[in-house]
């Protein structure tokens, strides 16, 4: 979703911020590893270490449960929507780390 353009001092339009990436494809490949495929093509995996399996993530350790990741909305997601993942958030992670984000 685009941001609405705002004004600046110069009274000029500018634009803030860019479409927001959506998750086209996410498998899970490895026990709380995600391959995850996004519309603009870029494509990574996401890795859970189980020191961040806590709160609401918690859930994830349980295998079965991790292995039902789906998309709702164009954002990774498990049954319930609980937990769901930013697709923005994790687009910039995966582009930051060269294509393999380690959430710790």
């Amino acid at each position: 979703m685009e941001q609405p353009p705002v004004e600046d001092d110069d009274d000029e339009l500018i634009t803030v911020g860019g479409p927001i990436p959506n998750v086209v494809s996410v498998e899970a490949i490895a026990p709380l590893t995600l391959l995850v495929r996004f519309d603009d093509g870029v494509e990574g995996k996401v890795r859970f270490e189980e020191s961040y399996l806590n709160n609401i993530w918690a859930k994830l350790r349980d295998p079965a449960y991790f292995r039902q990741v789906g998309i709702k909305h164009g954002a990774v997601s498990w049954p319930d929507e609980e937990p769901d993942m930013c697709p923005d958030s994790m687009h910039a992670e995966i582009v930051k780390h060269g294509g393999n984000w380690v959430l710790q």
